[in-house]
Parts: C-alpha cells; sequence; structure tokens
C-alpha cells in the first residue's frame, strides 16, 4: 500500500459518519519479533523498519514505511527546533531537556523548575497533565518521599516548558498554546514538513496535551537524517548536537536512548510512546520503527537487530536488545528479533 491510497483524515465511512484514520491491517505487517518462553514460541510483535542510506535513500525495509503513522515523542527534536526558529536561547543541557522524555530523575526536574522561573513561570503555566515519574525506580521514590503527581514531573514537561519559554519570547498568548492553530504549532508543523520532506497527513491530540502530527516512518528518518547533517549553529544542528551532548536529559540514566548515544558516539536517537524509534548516525544512515501493537518490550530487540544489520558494532547493541521473559522471578525466555 502507497502512500497514495491511504485515505485521508476524517474519510466518510458506510452512513456517512467520519472514518478512523489508520494505517495498513496488521495481517500485511511483518513479523518482527518473537516472544519465545521456555523455548516455545507463544506470540510475535508485527511492525515496519525503514533504513536510509548514507545518501538518504531506502537502502532497505520491511512492512509500511510510506504510510503515515504518529511518531509521538520522537516528534520532539522537531518541537524543540521549532522554539528556536521563534526566537528562544536555549542551549546545552536545556535544550536536550526540551526534547526530551525524561525519567523523573531529580536533575530533570530540578532543571525544568530552574527554566519556569527563568522565564516567570509556574508549574500552573504547563499544560501537560500531572503524572509520575516514567522511570519506576524514579515513580517509587517519588511517592515514597511523599510526592503526589505533579506537571513538572511529567515527562514532556521540559518541552512545555520551553514551548511556552517561546511563547513569552513573541507575545504569543499561552494560555491557547496547545491549540493546533496557535502560531508555535503552525511553525512546529512546518519545521516538522521540512525536516520530513513530506506534508503533514494528520494532526491529533499527544499524551501530554500538544498536537501530535503524523508522516511516514520514511519521512521521520529523513528528519533525523537532516538534523545531524544540518550545519554547525542552525537550529536543527544545535538541537541534535544538545541531544547528544546530554542524552541523560533526553532520557535518563537507565533509558535505551542515553545507552546508544553514550555508547555509539554521534548518534542521535529519540524513542516514542506505541513503540516508535528513530535513529540517526553521524554519516547521515538513519532509520525508523514502528512496533504495530505498541509493544515496547519488543522495540529493545528490533531497535539492537536493525543497528547490527547496519554494521554498527557497539556493546550497547546487547543491552538495548535484551527483553527478557521471567517465570517465577527467574529467566525462562526472551522477546527476539525475528529479521
Amino acid at each position: 500500500m502507497s502512500a497514495s491510497t491511504i485515505p485521508p483524515a476524517n474519510t466518510p465511512a458506510p452512513g456517512g459518519r467520519p472514518g478512523p484514520f489508520a494505517g495498513p491491517p496488521a495481517a500485511r505487517l511483518p513479523v518482527l519479533a518473537e516472544v519465545v518462553r521456555s523455548g516455545f514460541t507463544e506470540g510475535h510483535h508485527r511492525g515496519s523498519v525503514v533504513v536510509l542510506g548514507p545518501d538518504g535513500g531506502v537502502e532497505w525495509s520491511l512492512g509500511e514505511v510510506a504510510a503515515p503513522v504518529y511518531p509521538r515523542s520522537s516528534n520532539k527534536p522537531m518541537q524543540a527546533a521549532a522554539v528556536l526558529h521563534a526566537g528562544l536561547e536555549l542551549s546545552g543541557e536545556r535544550l536536550a531537556l526540551a526534547a526530551a522524555s525524561h525519567s523523573g530523575e531529580p536533575f530533570h526536574l530540578e532543571l525544568v523548575r530552574t527554566m519556569l522561573a527563568e522565564h516567570g513561570l509556574t508549574e500552573e503555566d504547563l499544560g501537560c497533565p500531572p503524572d509520575l515519574p516514567l522511570d519506576r525506580e524514579e515513580a517509587d521514590r517519588f511517592l515514597a518521599a511523599g510526592a503526589r503527581p505533579s506537571r513538572t514531573a511529567m515527562n514532556c514537561s521540559g518541552k512545555h516548558t520551553a514551548m511556552l519559554a517561546a511563547c513569552r519570547v513573541n507575545g504569543w498568548s499561552g494560555a491557547d498554546y496547545l491549540d493546533p492553530g496557535h502560531p508555535l504549532q503552525a511553525l512546529v508543523r512546518e519545521r516538522i514538513e521540512a525536516a520530513a520532506g513530506e506534508p503533514v497527513a494528520h494532526t491529533g491530540t499527544d499524551g501530554c496535551g500538544a498536537p501530535l502530527m503524523a508522516v511516514s516512518l520514511t519521512g521521520l528518518a529523513r528528519a533525523f537524517r537532516s538534523f545531524v547533517l544540518a550545519e554547525p549553529g542552525t537550529p536543527e544542528r544545535r538541537v541534535a548536537d544538545a541531544m547528544r551532548a546530554h542524552p541523560e536529559y533526553v532520557a535518563g540514566t537507565r533509558r535505551e536512548d542515553t545507552r546508544l548515544m553514550r555508547g555509539v558516539p554521534g548518534t542521535l536517537a529519540k524513542v516514542g510512546a506505541e513503540a516508535v524509534q528513530a535513529v540517526a548516525l553521524p554519516d547521515g544512515r538513519a532509520l525508523a520503527i514502528k512496533i504495530d501493537d505498541g509493544g515496547p518490550r519488543a522495540l529493545g530487540p528490533v531497535l539492537a537487530r536493525t543497528l547490527e544489520r547496519m554494521g554498527v558494532d557497539s556493546p550497547a547493541l546487547a543491552e538495548i536488545g535484551d527483553s527478557p521473559l521471567l517465570g517465577g522471578g527467574r529467566r525462562v525466555g526472551e522477546i527476539r528479533a525475528a529479521f
């Protein structure tokens, strides 16, 4: 199925009602990972993968890579570039946090609070919902200390802080900064389309409340490639450089994006909810993955296998690719790549 055969958003369904915006049926997608317990294959994860070569062309792919998907938080580098294009001055850890799905570790929360104060904002100004830290260990500590879900602890709070700060710089309303028609969100759309090399196919609402803009997996990989190859000093390159220099602020000390960017220097990586992953290597090769059922347990093995097929050699891949199954508290199987 090509992108041109995907029905546009809100195509009328039988009976005249708007139909859902949907990708290809799961049955058409290849098995990317197997669920193997005690030597028995008890399940599968289907999905799609695209790999771009150094020249930006599709080197190989599996599944449907031209149909639109929601990249979820894999769109955050483009959202961070938009706030720079809007005139907000951010660098270093602050810029990395603007592109983050942070774990909610103390250093994340401290910097979010600092950034809010720097721009005359408070936690109540944030449009993201209250939440616990994304990292389970941090969530346990958070609750043990008597803390309650908060907007700063929500993993997208760095992005929301940067968006509000960009509104302050431009004199834009902050009350409706998450409206798709807001000037900032129009700029986000522009930057996504420029980086992906294709128009946004659909706009929805992400888990954090921000507009969520759909592009193809191929477009997503192109976007990441464009960031690592951008001219030094441009907003896109500044975002890529900040993320690569401070990956613990993009994710956390126990997260796969951090492990990959630390283990393979020069790599740009950003995971998204519902098992989306985009990566660009410093030589311009890039990949994007979507596990169709949204199962994050399959993403690590599929990502590690894809990078291995691309010739990446790093001890980090063994850790990223390890997704054990437990029985009685001990390892009895694994989720493993099937390609």
